[in-house]
């Protein structure tokens, strides 16, 4: 199984951290937006009703606080928000993980509906990595809900991250807009920020899996949609293996809760089995298939 080791990398060298920084830029101009370090009250409470707005928490709750925001941003942790013009669209938190400054932990991002579609996530994604490089920290982690096809397409197909492990009910009960009140499964996933898959991924040039042609070669899919939008498990032997999900999890937990929980359950026990046996993740189909391979890593 992948762990979440710091990056035998050593010191970040100046030419990666300026390429990280040009590639950031780039994408926030193709956004249009303003990416900023965050510091003062008024903009971390912005911030709070921002992701409370996006994750509709119940009464009384948010995300997170102003005054946590602004402990973690005094404390010289990541908190950054994208602007157009005086209108904040997204915003993305980190902190520092063990052993100390060598890598970051993301915890929360979102973006406004108002922005989507504008590549506004990926641009502080960016902005996030040359931060990082910048304080010279070689590996950010962070969690997503494995079921969220569109999620799973960001961070593993445009990002590069590497899927480490499969964590069941990682939060607990969150009980908000997005997540529902079931389970809270999630995949850690790391990116190793001056590593080929980064670089290549900040230049628009990320590696592609195509599930289609895989299949062709006798890859053989261990959880597949039904007809009736079910989870179809199969048993899947091969070297290289493919694991499905549902098209919008998120609607599925509000129109049939107990398909959304029978879901959960079949992709814990199948990808989480896999991953579970040391097989890899190595990459996420835009048409809804992980592909994993069980060949061991060099």
């Amino acid at each position: 199984m992948t762990d979440l080791a710091i990056p035998e990398s050593g010191l970040v060298s100046p030419a990666v951290s300026a390429a990280a920084l040009a590639a950031a830029t780039a994408a926030a101009a193709a956004s249009r937006v303003e990416i900023r370090d965050l510091t003062e009250v008024a903009d971390l409470t912005e911030v709070c009703r921002l992701f409370a707005s996006i994750w509709q928490p119940g009464a009384g709750a948010s995300p997170v606080t102003t005054e946590l925001l602004r402990a973690m941003a005094a404390a010289g942790n990541y908190v950054a928000g994208a602007y157009e013009g005086d209108e904040l669209l997204g915003a993305c938190l980190g902190f520092f993980g063990s052993p100390a400054k060598a890598s970051l932990h993301s915890h929360i991002a979102g973006v406004a509906p108002r922005g989507l579609g504008r590549g506004i996530g990926f641009s502080l994604k960016l902005h996030q990595r040359a931060w990082a490089l910048r304080q010279h920290v070689s590996l950010i982690t962070w969690t997503f809900d494995p079921l969220v096809r569109r999620n799973a397409h960001f961070n593993l197909a445009k990002l590069g991250v590497d899927p480490a492990r499969y964590l069941p009910d990682f939060y607990g009960p969150m009980r908000d807009g997005i997540n529902g009140s079931g389970d809270t499964d999630r995949l850690m996933v790391r990116w190793d920020l001056s590593g080929p898959a980064a670089s290549a991924a900040s230049l628009g040039e990320p590696a592609r899996v195509d599930a289609a042609a895989l299949r062709e070669r006798g890859a053989a899919a261990a959880l597949s949609v039904a007809p009736d939008g079910d989870p179809l498990t199969a048993v899947a032997d091969g070297p290289v293996v493919l694991v499905g999900v549902p098209p919008d999890i998120e609607t599925l937990r509000r129109t049939d809760p107990g398909q959304g929980q029978a879901w959960r359950v079949a992709l814990r026990e199948v990808l989480g089995g896999l991953m579970a046996e040391e097989a890899r993740v190595i990459g996420f189909d835009r048409a809804g298939w992980y592909v994993v391979s069980r060949e061991k890593s060099s």
